[in-house]
């Protein structure tokens, strides 16, 4: 690719800000909200024109659960916006806690209002789009929207931007994909019908393709749907006669790359078509009057960059539910990993999997999540949160669903607070016993204090 060089010019600064959050989605509005709460002056950039991410823009039609099979693990404002999406949804029980269904409209309302509420301000329509660092601080951040070209300066950063922008441009080190930098788990285009027959759906056969009866593997064996690829279909009743669907794989996409962003965009709506099609064909007790209303105006994005930070979970840590003494969350989820193109093609059914490698926990078990996965190494006025944390990509298959991006969020938005206020300003410097003390203040109770039974002075660990 040929360069080109800007000409000089005057570019406006905003530098009135303590604490700037790149990213809307579920870890970025719960470290804004935290981080404001806090009492940080705290500004909100988020590139589309709502909050919320994979669960509003996205159309994931459905929280990942929030139990450990007993009692409920990501508190907090996890919790507490997960309840209030539940709350607006009558057909879904008031103490449903597992894949609980999502409004997307409703939720969009929620993080509005937690955010603003705060105190933090959100600039929306606005794309990162270079960073300044001086030394081991960031210290700049050019943006672009309607404005034109604006730089912001702020004493923290948190990234949330779910690829790990801020942090890889800052110059911080990060891992995609496998060793070889390739393996890169499918996306998918989430979509929603409407004009469903709300009792045949719910009492006709079960359309994931955990049931062997589904009617996705005929759909599949017939071949009359080739943008239709495996059997992959997850949904969820949202909505009076209205189903959204978590369905299909579009592989070689990665979100750091527009391009194949763009192809897959175009790739998913005709996918989308064609599973209204298809389950109006096979399934037309539900699905006979389907009406295809919406397709995401995001793609669902499983992983891109991770971030290296001082510490990194391995799989022996989630298998061995191991604790923290700087802990500042529980994780539950199990291992989610989709099939890379190339493993799905060595699947001699024909058909990939919706998890190639999956690992539950029982009941009551989890695993902790150390502060020291939110500190990217050589940055010491940013943290990461969401889906970006330092972990193995396998153990990504896990931490990367939107509880986990809540829990996460909220304690960078905590953490950056405290550093804004110490005299170092470095966020590997915050003492997580009084991270998580403040977080236990706020409720994270089962997620988070049941488990401590360490303190950070006392305990010896390798980084």
């Amino acid at each position: 690719m040929n360069t080109y060089s800007l000409s000089s010019r005057q570019i406006p600064l905003d530098d009135t800000w303590e604490v700037i959050v790149v990213g809307g989605g579920p870890a970025g509005c719960a470290a804004a909200t935290a981080a404001a709460r806090e009492g940080a002056k705290t500004l909100l950039i988020e590139v589309t024109g709502s909050l919320g991410g994979m669960g509003t823009s996205a159309l994931v039609p459905a929280w990942t659960p929030f139990s450990d099979k007993q009692k409920i693990i990501y508190r907090g404002l996890a919790e507490k916006i997960m309840t209030q999406c539940r709350a607006g949804m009558p057909h879904v029980s008031p103490t449903a806690l597992d894949w609980v269904p999502i409004d997307p409209e409703r939720l969009k309302r929620i993080y509005d209002a937690e955010v603003t509420e705060a105190g933090a301000s959100i600039l929306f329509n606005t794309q990162l789009t270079s960073v300044e660092r001086v030394g081991d601080r960031v210290d700049t951040i050019l943006v672009a929207n309607k404005g034109g070209l604006t730089a912001y300066r702020a004493a923290m950063f948190i990234d949330a931007t779910g690829d790990a922008d801020l942090c890889a441009w800052a110059g911080a080190e990060f891992h995609k994909g496998n060793a070889q930098g390739g393996g890169l788990m499918p996306a998918t285009h989430c979509f929603v019908l409407t004009n469903v027959d709300e009792y045949a759906y719910r009492h006709g056969p079960t359309l994931h393709p955990l049931n062997p009866t589904s009617p996705v593997y005929d759909i599949v064996k017939s071949k009359k749907y080739p943008l239709i690829p495996d059997v992959h279909l997850c949904s969820n009743l949202i909505g009076p006669g209205t189903v959204g669907f978590n369905a299909g794989h579009l592989w070689n996409v990665d979100n750091t790359k527009p391009e194949t962003v763009s192809v897959a965009l175009v790739q998913g709506r005709k996918m989308a078509e064609q599973f209204r099609q298809a389950l109006a064909e096979f399934a037309p007790a539900a699905f006979a009057n389907a009406y295809l209303v919406m397709t995401g105006s995001l793609l669902g994005i499983r992983e891109t960059r991770r971030v290296v930070g001082d510490y990194s979970l391995t799989l022996n840590d989630y298998l061995e539910r191991r604790s923290f003494p700087d802990e500042i969350a529980r994780n539950s989820y199990y291992i989610d990993v989709h099939w890379a193109q190339e493993e799905a093609a060595k699947d001699a059914s024909g058909f990939s999997k919706a998890g190639a490698h999956c690992f539950r926990y029982g009941p009551g078990e989890s695993h902790g999540i150390p502060y020291r996965c939110l500190t990217p190494k050589g940055l010491t006025n940013v943290l990461v949160a969401g889906r970006s944390i330092s972990c193995d990509q396998i153990v990504q298959g896990s931490v990367r669903v939107m509880p986990t991006c809540l829990v996460t969020g909220e304690a960078a938005g905590v953490a950056a607070a405290q550093a804004l206020r110490s005299d170092s300003k470095d966020v590997h410097a915050v003492n997580p016993d009084k991270l998580r003390d403040r977080l236990l203040e706020h409720g994270a109770r089962h997620g988070l204090g049941a488990f401590i039974q360490l303190s950070w002075e006392s305990a010896a660990f390798e980084t």
